[in-house]
């Protein structure tokens, strides 16, 4: 069985999937962290993230791996690099060019075979895995998403402020939505949820039940 939350940044995919899936006893797949990854190699090499062909160079020639709730490229954990202020922006660079998303979601969709798993993503449940059986799509109030990214960035020892972050996380929004290639958006069959009244215990709760009822129903 394959469950897939997708949504835009500072939702709480991340955190609610890790969750959910150690609740229910699945796997769990950080695709954010795999189009992060691939951003973070291109900053440190100089590829151009604009130009889809060294992206695509570079997301060819590294290696994309996970151990517990570490993420790994070519064996070294860049886990706190991914995540900073520059990885971002790239990110959602890099994640624009075709070439680079068909890449990453073959690599997804063969980790996924034959497993039960939580992925969680921006195209998870539209592209990656339309035929997944229990979809989500998480939002949340625009100004309580900048402000759990910047609490995010404090605790790993990064002050961000937060106008700064509002800016970024709007471009990077339009940049989502408006791509050509896999936009952000609910899947059609997606249970939208609004995380911005909950904590994130809250948040895996209502995931669980819906799950575990399709799990009932099969």
């Amino acid at each position: 069985m394959i469950v897939t939350i997708d949504g835009p940044a500072g939702t709480g995919k991340s955190t609610a999937a890790r969750g959910l899936a150690q609740r229910i006893g699945f796997d769990f797949l950080d695709t954010g962290a795999m189009y992060r990854a691939v951003a973070w190699a291109c900053l440190q090499r100089g590829a151009d993230v604009h130009a889809p062909d060294a992206v695509a160079s570079v997301a060819a020639a590294i290696n994309i791996g996970f151990s517990g709730r570490s993420t790994l490229v070519d064996g070294l954990d860049v886990s706190s690099e991914i995540r900073s202020p520059e990885s971002s922006r790239a990110a959602s660079i890099v994640a624009q060019h075709p070439a680079v998303r068909s890449q990453l979601v073959q690599q997804q969709q063969r980790i996924a075979a034959s497993r039960n798993i939580v992925c969680e993503g921006r195209d998870q449940g539209t592209v990656a895995f339309p035929q997944a059986e229990c979809k989500f799509f998480l939002t949340a109030d625009a100004r309580e998403r900048a402000l759990r990214r910047q609490q995010e960035l404090a605790a790993a020892g990064q002050q961000v402020p937060l106008d700064e972050l509002i800016a970024e996380q709007t471009a990077r929004d339009d940049r989502d939505a408006n791509r050509e290639v896999a936009p952000l958006r609910p899947a059609d069959d997606a249970i939208v949820i609004d995380t911005t009244p909950y904590g994130a215990e809250g948040v895996i709760d209502l995931l669980e039940q819906h799950v575990r009822l399709r799990m009932a129903a099969r």
